[in-house]
């Protein structure tokens, strides 16, 4: 069997072209933020918190819903 050789080492370095990176306003980006963490929240409200009191569904169906997530994220249910 004959073994391949790698490839010789270049001493020079390339150089990658420049890329321009536009900066995002601080302005344009809190309503994305705030509602991801609005989104965030009430998904953790419906696995850690929600017993089926406040459900918009009456019932335990949410709870039952995600019972083994609250298990997983170590959330107290029984």
């Amino acid at each position: 069997m004959s073994q391949i050789s790698p490839a010789p080492l270049t001493s020079g370095t390339a150089s990658l072209p420049a890329v321009p990176v536009a900066a995002i306003p601080l302005r344009e980006l809190a309503p994305w933020a705030l509602l991801f963490a609005l989104l965030g929240a009430l998904v953790l409200f419906f696995v850690g918190v929600d017993q089926g009191a406040v459900s918009v569904p009456s019932g335990v169906y949410v709870h039952e819903l995600v019972h083994d997530g609250r298990h997983l994220l170590g959330y107290p249910c029984h």
